[in-house]
């Protein structure tokens, strides 16, 4: 059951993390006319974006791999989600313009990524704590 429950997860992050490199990339360098349909992006946001796709990338290979260090990976991402949140945030508050869509997805990507990280807890880390121990 927990090969067949990191195997789902693995494709489920591999198509998450392929999502928001084709979406990130194209806002940043203007590709496919997403730029304009995303309005008012906030290009840090963006950027934290493209970092955090590579990072789903490595996770979905750690997860398809068993890696210990797939928690890691997972943790280096949401801690390049959360800054740029904060960032947002003042963004925000500093009067700059955004998007109401884009909190909308720092909150869902920021949730799916804790998400995967805790599968990661449970079905890697703990294992391979075991295999050491």
């Amino acid at each position: 059951m927990k090969s067949i429950v990191l195997i789902i997860v693995g494709f489920l992050i591999a198509l998450f993390g392929i999502i928001t490199l084709f979406m990130s990339t194209a806002v940043i360098f203007g590709l496919f006319d997403i730029r304009e349909k995303e309005g008012n992006y906030v290009l840090f946001v963006v950027i934290a974006n493209f970092i955090c796709a590579f990072l789903y990338l490595a996770a979905a290979y750690g997860f398809f791999t068993k890696k210990l260090w797939t928690t890691m990976v997972l943790n280096i991402a949401f801690g390049i989600l959360v800054i740029p949140f904060i960032g947002l945030g003042i963004h925000i508050y500093s009067g700059g313009i955004y998007e109401q869509k884009t909190v909308y997805a720092m909150m869902f990507r920021t949730l799916v990524t804790i998400g995967f990280l805790l599968i990661s807890l449970k079905y890697i880390s703990k294992e391979n704590i075991k295999i050491i121990n």
